[in-house]
């Protein structure tokens, strides 16, 4: 569960806090003056969270690789087409949904 805590509750808390973090799995932000400031989650996610960061960057490596004889104007014209693709596809759900 996620929940909100002020900078000086996370400091007098720490213990209590780290403990539902290991053991319950929450997750809190800590904000400072009503601005979120860092987050405390499980390791665990944090982990996971840096695999999928990594994971996609390497897409986007192997997608360069692949594309760099590519020139930008055909790449920029490609991507429009892709996105004009999409929100038809995401029109066609929403008409679904409500029809």
């Amino acid at each position: 569960m996620e929940k909100m805590i002020n900078a000086l509750k996370a400091r007098q808390n720490l213990g209590t806090l780290l403990n539902e973090v290991l053991l319950k799995n929450d997750q809190f932000i800590i904000e400072r003056n009503g601005k979120p400031m860092a987050a405390v989650i499980p390791v665990w996610q944090f982990k996971q969270w840096k695999e999928k960061r990594r994971a996609f960057f390497r897409i986007i490596d192997q997608v360069r690789q692949r594309n760099r004889k590519v020139s930008q104007e055909t790449m920029e014209g490609e991507i429009a087409e892709a996105i004009t693709f999409a929100k038809k596809i995401e029109g066609r759900k929403q008409s679904n949904k409500r029809g």
